[in-house]
């Protein structure tokens, strides 16, 4: 009796380890953001990943995962002198603005107005398939300021005086 038990809690400790080492690789893959530059116009070049079932889905992925860290969690990692803050700073913004952010996000949204593709090189993305799905690292330049002016005018920013 104390034998199956010892080895039903050593099987469980090996496939719960198992799937912790295999989420944390997935979420570090999945979290490729950095900032290359700032430009005078306020806008923040990026490397940034995305992950779909095919390489035009990923692409979109990464420009919105560019635009979703612009807006809400900053800028962490890349070279010094980037606007690290995110633009929306309320506690709880994503669930009180779900609605606007839906439709801004939804495939072929107004998400696509603050980011450019100007910054990109040829053949300068990264690629990493599996399977079932493709994972797509590329540069982008999100427009910033252009972005907060949109989010104040529809009322998601509140202008500070």
């Amino acid at each position: 009796m104390r034998k199956t038990l010892l080895m039903i809690i050593a099987a469980l400790a090996c496939g719960l380890s198992a799937m912790a080492q295999k989420t944390s690789v997935f979420a570090y893959t999945n979290q490729t953001l950095e900032c290359l530059g700032v430009e005078l116009d306020g806008s923040q070049t990026l490397r940034v990943s995305g992950v779909g079932r095919n390489k035009a889905d990923s692409k979109e992925q990464a420009k919105k995962n560019a635009v979703w860290a612009v807006i809400f969690n900053g800028i962490q990692g890349g070279l010094e002198g980037c606007n690290t803050r995110p633009l929306v700073t309320e506690p709880n913004a994503k669930e009180k603005y779900e609605d606007y952010f839906n439709i801004f996000f939804m495939d072929n949204g107004d998400y696509k107005e603050y980011v450019s593709m100007e910054d990109t090189k040829r053949r300068s993305a990264k690629k990493a398939k599996s399977k079932s799905t493709a994972n797509y690292t590329i540069t982008v330049r999100v427009l910033r300021a252009q972005l907060k002016q949109r989010l104040i005018t529809d009322g998601v920013l509140k202008v500070e005086k």
